[in-house]
């Protein structure tokens, strides 16, 4: 069976970035009739907080992302020092202390050189003496996975046929000196015994999943299937890294952008295929296909975002809407039409709150010099409230013929001295939502 995951460190809010991980995991899962596992990689006690939790699952529940079980790393620890020791009794773990200062003198020494900044394995020649001096003096060491210096090679779901030499790559950290176990054990363990089969994941984890293939066969497991998709960058091929916080998820939401423009646009981002507005999430799901995804950095531009929620709002029937518009003040014997007319007019629902606040108190008219005679004759021979459909018509009618005005020098100054608005909807089918009669 296939089982995919997201591993979100709740340190934070998700962002795009995270939404495309997730994303991918997710469809890989339902198409298949899978598992799709929600892991909460909480290992850090320090930066991992309840409430980012709580926001990483409301987040992929407003975008209609279910998960069929929660994991929780931070409960699985013992199985994590377990595997630990397991790399301890096959020599394929050992205790370093060497300090960041120490470190970054090395990296620039090899550098200077034309070397990789690789660590040296200097820690490989200590005594049990050496270390026990060492701990005394600077307390427990980090413990490294001593790699195999071979290629390690995959068939990567987008990127293709990868192969790495392992002695380009540092023996990587997997145990802090704090006894903090790191992602990169954390997951191999939780990846084999979990099950995963499939894992798609930004091609910053390319060097990092050549050393997870290693780990888990030196555990005696084989590994899942590994994607690494592109990263994203701004809409002029700049980083978006820096600008990812102020693309969470929850901020979009608040924006006014509705899940499926968002989704429409993430699950073809990057693609052969174009985006399209989807009209659910199983649309979206059955026509998914990794093998259309590219290698190069990808554009994602948040402007992008409000023309597909334009288009998706245009095509929800009112039933999807009326808590929204009761929750405006909308009386309920005109909330559907009030819907009907506006629907074609919004690009996010906020806009329904500016529109009814238009019709329940009117506008401040917006009136030309040129245009003022002419707007208050017309207001003159305004009928008194209510209006119909065919007020606006009949009205037009009347000062075409009182003024010899016509086109848009008739019909725009009066728009704009009722609604204060050069655009909106036809002024025939927003008369009659007016509660109070325009004034000059």
């Amino acid at each position: 069976m296939t089982t995919t995951r997201f591993a979100p460190s709740p340190t934070g809010y998700i962002h795009v970035g995270n939404l495309r991980t997730a994303l991918f995991n997710y469809m890989i899962a339902r198409k298949q009739d899978g598992t799709f596992i929600l892991r909460i990689d909480d290992t850090d006690p320090e930066r991992s907080k309840e409430t980012y939790v709580d926001a990483i699952k409301q987040d992929l529940e407003w975008l209609g992302l279910t998960w069929d079980r929660v994991e929780r790393q931070s409960e699985r620890l013992d199985l994590y020092a377990a595997a630990a020791n397991e790399l301890r009794e096959k020599q394929r773990f050992y205790e370093a202390f060497e300090t960041p200062t120490e470190l970054d003198l090395k990296r620039k020494k090899q550098l200077n050189m034309g070397k990789p900044p690789v660590y040296d394995r200097a820690a490989l020649a200590l005594s049990e003496e050496d270390k026990a001096s060492l701990r005394a003096e600077r307390g427990q060491g980090v413990w490294r996975f001593l790699l195999d210096h071979a290629r390690i090679e995959w068939t990567d779901g987008i990127l293709g046929e990868i192969s790495i030499d392992a002695a380009s790559v540092s023996d990587p950290v997997l145990i802090r000196g704090d006894g903090q176990v790191l992602y990169t054990l954390a997951s191999v363990v939780d990846d084999t015994d979990m099950g995963v089969t499939d894992v798609v994941r930004g091609s910053d984890h390319v060097t990092n999943t050549a050393t997870q293939i290693q780990i888990m066969a030196a555990l005696g497991h084989g590994h899942p299937n590994f994607a690494h998709h592109s990263l994203l960058t701004g809409p002029q091929g700049e980083a978006l890294s820096k600008r990812l916080g102020t693309l969470a998820l929850r901020d979009l939401r608040e924006n006014g952008i509705q899940p499926m423009a968002l989704l429409s646009l993430m699950a073809r981002l990057g693609s052969s295929q174009p985006v399209e507005l989807a009209s659910s999430l199983d649309d979206l799901i059955a026509g998914f296909d990794l093998g259309t995804f590219g290698s190069a950095p990808t554009k994602f531009d948040e402007n992008d975002l409000y023309p597909l929620t334009a288009r998706h709002l245009q095509t929800l029937p009112f039933a999807a809407v009326a808590d929204d518009i009761a929750a405006l003040g909308v009386p309920a014997d005109i909330a559907e039409r009030f819907w009907e007319v506006m629907r074609a007019n919004i690009t996010t629902k906020h806009e329904l709150a500016e529109w009814w606040a238009l019709c329940r108190d009117g506008a401040t008219p917006q009136i030309a010099d040129e245009d003022r005679a002419f707007v208050v004759q017309a207001f003159e021979a305004l009928p008194p409230l209510p209006y119909g459909p065919e007020t606006w018509g009949t009205w037009t009618t009347a000062m075409k013929e009182a003024t010899g005005r016509k086109g848009r020098a008739l019909f725009m100054p009066l728009r704009l001295a009722v609604t204060g608005r050069k655009r909106g909807p036809e002024m025939a089918d927003l008369m009659p939502l007016l509660q109070t009669a325009p004034k000059v």
